[in-house]
């Protein structure tokens, strides 16, 4: 019996009978083309991942500044994707992608940032960063001291030159998640967003527990599979609900992004209204194992 696939991490169309060259074998039919995948990187915005090549689409993931992706193949002026993190599949516009890595690469680990045409806090924007954004160094220049403030010489994904200030790049050890996702309190709620410029209830726990090196998939679903079943939560477990997970950060508080408030919001189990449903809608809780 050929293994079911996922349609979230196994790229096929059907229709056009077109699928990745790992899939050779398993589908079922003539006349598939098995397409090979190439390493392209995300430009200088955050890069709206579809569920089908229309803008009009839902936005199913992103893929951040200088993030790498799998091109699988192309649809006029969209690109077939997958995010090398995580293995997870939507449409990008083809000219929200660059062939270029960054080049000595630099991570963002500033919640969100901006980058600068100079050295300078008045100098114009170019381009909006975030936590796990990735930027080049760049050659030949150093970095610049204006009135205390230590800047950076760097390269945006899509080769552009540009200033940041270093504070925005200073290494920063996360060992609590729980710690770590309270810093993104009042954060906007967006479908598939990843980032603290916007983000879905998976997006926020797989962020916060990759900043503490402990690599989650991206859907809530997938994520209650990975992890192992507790009875009893604590700091740090994954409560799930029915399409929705939340992280605990005791034996009852919950924090999570929700549409409910459309932003990111503690919540007491069983306490209110909104507690009171979420607790009779909870379908598990999930802890890490290395």
């Amino acid at each position: 019996m050929k293994p079911a696939l996922d349609p979230r991490l196994h790229a096929f169309d059907p229709s056009s009978q077109v699928a990745e060259e790992a899939l050779r074998g398993q589908l079922d039919g003539e006349g598939w083309r098995y397409m090979t995948p190439r390493l392209v990187w995300a430009a200088s915005a955050r890069v709206s991942l579809r569920a089908a090549p229309d803008l009009q689409a839902a936005q199913v993931t992103e893929a951040l500044p200088g993030e790498a992706l799998e091109l699988l193949w192309e649809q006029g002026d969209w690109a077939r994707v997958r995010t090398r993190h995580d293995g997870y599949l939507g449409w990008a516009r083809r000219a929200d992608l660059t062939a270029q890595a960054p080049a000595e690469p630099l991570t963002v680990t500033a919640l969100r940032a901006h980058a600068f045409a100079g050295p300078r806090v008045s100098a114009p924007i170019l381009a909006e960063l975030c936590f796990g954004a990735q930027l080049g160094q760049r050659d030949g220049e150093e970095s610049l001291t204006e009135e205390g403030r230590r800047w950076q010489a760097v390269t945006l994904p899509d080769g552009q030159a540009a200033w940041v200030q270093a504070v925005t790049l200073e290494a920063a050890e996360v060992t609590d998640p729980a710690a770590f996702a309270l810093r993104f309190l009042d954060t906007p709620y967006v479908w598939g967003g990843r980032s603290a410029w916007g983000l879905d209830c998976s997006g926020l726990t797989q962020l916060v527990f990759a900043a503490a090196s402990r690599p989650l998939p991206r859907d809530a679903d997938q994520q209650q599979a990975a992890l192992r079943n507790v009875t009893g939560p604590q700091r740090g477990d994954l409560a799930f609900f029915p399409g929705h997970v939340g992280l605990m950060l005791d034996g009852r508080r919950m924090i999570h992004a929700n549409a409910t408030h459309m932003r990111v919001t503690v919540e007491t189990l069983g306490e209110g209204e909104y507690g009171t449903r979420l607790r009779e809608t909870c379908t598990g809780f999930g802890r890490w194992s290395a």
